[in-house]
């Protein structure tokens, strides 16, 4: 029976702070855009591909949002049907619209002309503009209608930069050798990587171990230790 690490890792840091647009335009302006968002504002799709940091937004979109004292609601493929628009929500978000099943995309249609003319804001992600996806063209037209930002990809100095600030967030030392090795061997969408990195601080954890590079290779082999996710 192995020793499970008690609860005192730092739980995720979803804020507009936290996200590191890098050189891109596209990824500055998608921020300023969110930052000033507004109740009634138009219809916001974020698009690109996995990783990017388009659920990682709208992840801290709803934490501001909420920290007005405003409410929200969230949609993506895994979210249980019927779909029901809680009138006191002023924000709505739709997560990975490229998954949408045929019902939600029928609710998720439902929920735009429901909420239209009250004052309702909706920021949708998925991971190619509207115009390219697989669903229907009510919803399709919709997820277009408003600003759309192509988010970008960091560069490999910037990807590093963001898997530091996160290992000093966590207490963790990431040496040299280590982050080397994370940016070698595997693919370097930074979401998939940050789930690398809490992946480790909890075996890290559970084996009363410092961060290294003998350590991660241990994690990799035990087959008890849960995979990472390479699309997150």
């Amino acid at each position: 029976m192995k020793q499970l690490p008690l609860a005192i890792q730092a739980p995720p840091d979803f804020s507009f702070e936290s996200y590191l647009p890098g050189t891109h335009a596209a990824n500055h302006a998608a921020l300023a855009e969110l930052a000033g968002l507004r109740p009634g504002s138009a219809p916001v799709l974020l698009w690109g591909a996995a990783g990017v940091g388009k659920s990682h937004l709208l992840r801290a979109l709803a934490r501001r949002w909420m920290d007005a004292g405003e409410q929200v609601a969230w949609y993506d493929p895994t979210t249980p049907l019927p779909w029901a628009w809680p009138p006191q929500a002023s924000l709505l978000l739709f997560d990975d619209c490229q998954a949408f099943d045929e019902p939600r995309q029928h609710a998720a249609f439902t929920l735009f002309v429901e909420t239209a003319g009250q004052g309702v804001a909706i920021v949708a992600s998925a991971d190619r503009p509207a115009v390219d996806l697989p669903v229907r063209e009510d919803l399709r037209t919709r997820l277009g209608w408003g600003p759309s930002y192509a988010l970008v990809h960091l560069g490999e100095a910037e990807t590093r930069a963001v898997l530091r600030r996160e290992a000093d967030r966590r207490g963790l030392l990431l040496g040299d050798d280590l982050l080397d090795y994370l940016l070698t061997r595997f693919d370097r969408q930074l979401g998939g990587l940050m789930q690398l990195l809490v992946r480790l601080d909890t075996f890290a954890l559970s084996h009363k171990r410092g961060l290294t590079l003998p350590l991660l290779k241990q994690m990799l082999a035990d087959p008890d230790s849960p995979p990472t996710d390479p699309t997150a």
